[in-house]
């Protein structure tokens, strides 16, 4: 070795750099390979002098698990020969004498600070996209030994040291390498893959899956990186992509908080606070999670437990620390945040900047964010997860805000629930048809969560201006029907968008488990749509004809989520006869009504508006006719018995919705409507006869003078919660006097 380095030593510049020398294409040549020699076997010196070096001084470079000033110095040289230019033949040697120092030195790249393997996992990256198919097959199998050597070094446990830094790596090669991610990349994957797949050693483990499934997610960033771009327009497919981004690093805090922080603002450029608000709850709850592990780390390292140690949720929970739940306190919000729980550990992110104050600023963030939402609920399992670290702090200032900002929250709560006028927003189903426009959503099916009172017309345009920009206007085409599409029925040289208005569904059980009209619009995935129809075909028959078809739609996430639209799951279809339409129409009536009464604050228009429909003589063919066609002795025979009498029931309930809703309505107006109150009054007590004809049964509104006792009753069961079907003294407390 010291020979090589006289004779290099020696040599001439005049020799090795020749200006003088002649300028033919032969000379040019001979030159520069000369100087390429040279430069490779400067290279290949340094890497030998390199490997006696770390044999001599292996007690030294071991110290510290291998980070040490020493190390560091060993190993930039190293670094150095992938940053530079070097020919093929230098490459193909650092490649070997980087597998012999991480097969020496394990300890300094899968124990404590992620540096080396970091740095070393960005390199070798850089080079499985180079030119020469020789570089890129030497620098996968040299990623592959780094993955393979970290494995074994767990105890063929798991790789997720080099795991994580792959894809870190790969997030920063996206910014700074242009065609990362072309052919040549692609190729550099399937040989990773190849590697693992005829590794016969390891066939029986979960490391050929594992290596699997970290190229599959390489590919996702790629892909999702590179059709962001083309989507920038399209508000829906942009945070798609980008929450396809924040998945692939879910083992990876800092990335996955970046971009959920990405689509965050995207939401509020938009107007989409709720969306925004859940992007916040879910980087919190991602720090959270981080915390608490990293604590319970740090109590392994004081004192190792007798039992193996696992990192579940459920087992956590017995370590102490600043925050002992991790992302399973957030689960009061949204059950969405069980995402965050899949959060892969590697002891060597104790350089993440998170701590707990970091934490506390992010919860603040958080209930700023749900305030413009308008989800005040919520305010308060937020503020129970900072009280108690600002109470162990003594920081009074910042408790007497946070007690103030609740009394606020609560006081809208009261406010909103009052007026009813707070909007959480309006639901879609849309659908896309036309494989050769759409591509993979072709077929798909999603539920779009609109602001406000979105008309159904409003969003059948955007998606119509927004994909006829994208497809052209003479290639989109809006399909009016709501029924379920044949693909085959549709000319594939168009896009076809299928939009329908859906609303929240919700069985018995879960109706009276969420009595306010907020927890029915928080955390639902469950949507109904109804379309009509009859034996004969046609869409629209008489009453005694009329079938409806109620389609049930469950989405694979609860709203609201981080984002606006989400895939629906599977969907449940149940079609009703004419008389059991009969009975859910009635009965939703009956329900109307009995909710615009028990308000604190009546809707006074909204109210008159139901009454007429429900008792004038212009209008009341609806409930009348149902009653004729299915009640009448002529018809009854034609029905089963157990239905009729449910009807029956129903239009009980609907006489006596109407009687209490009249008499609401004569307490609150003012003088100049008593007129048209009489007159409702009477078209009341003319409903009530018609029907007792009909259902042979004296059904007949009480007298006027018992009117105060209803009322009064109507009162007390509305402040002591006593359903409006209790009996007092022989009077139910929802009938009405006229």
């Amino acid at each position: 070795m010291h020979a090589r380095l006289q004779q290099l030593g020696s040599l001439d510049n005049s020799v090795t750099f020749n200006h003088s020398y002649g300028h033919s294409e032969a000379d040019v040549v001979h030159q520069s390979l000369l100087e390429a020699n040279i430069a490779t076997e400067v290279c290949l010196t340094a890497l030998d002098t390199l490997s006696l070096f770390t044999l001599a001084f292996k007690n030294q470079l071991l110290a510290d698990h291998g980070h040490n000033p020493l190390m560091k110095k060993v190993f930039d040289v190293y670094l150095c020969f992938l940053q530079k230019h070097q020919s093929e033949m230098a490459l193909k040697n650092v490649f070997t004498a980087l597998r012999s120092l991480i097969y020496k030195f394990p300890s300094a790249f899968y124990e404590g600070r992620a540096d080396m393997c970091a740095s070393l996992c960005y390199e070798v990256l850089k080079c499985c996209n180079s030119k020469l198919s020789s570089i890129r097959t030497e620098a996968s199998q040299l990623l592959y030994f780094l993955m393979r050597n970290n494995f074994d070094y767990t105890g063929k446990k798991s790789f997720v040291r080099t795991h994580l830094q792959v894809i870190i790596s790969v997030s920063q090669l996206i910014a700074d390498v242009v065609g990362i991610g072309g052919t040549r990349f692609q190729q550099s994957l399937s040989i990773i893959n190849n590697c693992a797949n005829s590794d016969r050693i390891i066939k029986h483990t979960s490391f050929s899956s594992d290596v699997k499934d970290l190229t599959k997610r390489i590919r996702t960033v790629l892909m999702a990186t590179a059709q962001m771009k083309e989507h920038e327009n399209d508000p829906e497919m942009l945070v798609d992509l980008q929450y396809s981004l924040a998945k692939s690093y879910a083992s990876t805090p800092e990335l996955r908080k970046t971009w959920l922080d990405s689509m965050a603002r995207i939401h509020v450029k938009n107007g989409d606070l709720s969306e925004a608000a859940m992007c916040y709850v879910h980087v919190t709850a991602l720090v959270a999670e981080y915390l608490t592990r990293k604590e319970a780390d740090l109590a392994l390292q004081r004192e190792p437990p007798a039992f193996p140690y696992s990192h579940s949720t459920c087992q956590r929970k017995s370590w102490g620390g600043m925050f002992r739940q991790g992302c399973t306190a957030f689960r009061v919000i949204t059950p969405n945040i069980d995402e965050e729980a899949s959060m892969m550990e590697d002891v060597g992110m104790q350089d993440v900047h998170f701590n707990e104050d970091v934490l506390m600023e992010l919860l603040e963030q958080c209930a700023d964010g749900l305030w413009k939402a308008e989800r005040y609920e919520l305010i308060a399992d937020i503020y129970k997860l900072i009280i108690p670290i600002y109470e162990k702090r003594r920081d009074f200032e910042r408790l007497a805000h946070l007690y103030d900002t609740l009394h606020r929250a609560y006081s809208k709560v009261t406010e909103v629930m009052h007026s009813g006028r707070r909007l959480l927003g309006t639901y879609f189903r849309v659908a896309f048809f036309g494989q050769g426009f759409f591509e993979d959503e072709d077929g798909k099916e999603y539920i779009y969560k609109e602001p406000k009172l979105t008309p159904l017309s409003e969003i059948s345009q955007r998606l119509l201006k927004l994909y006829s920009d994208k497809f052209g206007s003479e290639n989109v085409k809006m399909i009016q029907d709501s029924g379920k599409v044949n693909p085959k029925d549709l000319d594939s040289k168009f896009a076809y968008i299928q939009v329908t208005h859906v609303t929240p569904f919700f069985d018995e059980k879960e109706l009276q488990e969420r009595r306010t009209e907020f927890e029915r619009c928080h955390n639902i995935r469950r949507f109904m749509f109804e379309m009509p129809f009859t034996q004969t075909g046609k869409r629209q028959g008489g009453v005694e004809e009329q079938c409806k078809r109620r389609t049930i739609l469950t989405a694979i996430h609860c709203f609201p989520y981080v984002k606006k639209r989400i895939p629906v799951m599977y969907q449940h279809h149940t079609d009703l006869n004419p008389i059991e339409v009969a009975i859910d129409e009635m009965s939703k009536k009956v329900a109307e009504l009995r909710q615009l009464c028990s308000s604190a604050e009546v809707d006074m228009i909204k109210l008159q508006l139901k009454l007429q429909g429900s008792v004038s003589v212009q209008v009341n063919a609806g409930p009348l006719a149902y009653a004729r066609a299915f009640l009448d002795d002529t018809n009854t025979k034609r029905y089963p018995d157990n239905k009729v009498k449910l009807l029956k029931e129903v239009f009980r309930q609907f006489v006596e919705a109407c009687g209490q809703a009249l008499a609401v309505n004569e307490r609150l107006i003012k003088e100049d409507q008593l007129e048209y109150q009489e007159e409702m009054k009477a078209n009341y007590r003319e409903m009530a006869k018609e029907l007792s004809d009909i259902m042979r049964e004296q059904i007949c509104p009480l007298e006027e003078k018992t009117s105060v006792l209803p009322n009064s009753l109507h009162i007390f069961n509305a402040i002591s919660g006593t359903p409006t079907s209790t009996v007092v003294q022989g009077l139910t407390s929802s009938s009405s006097v006229v």
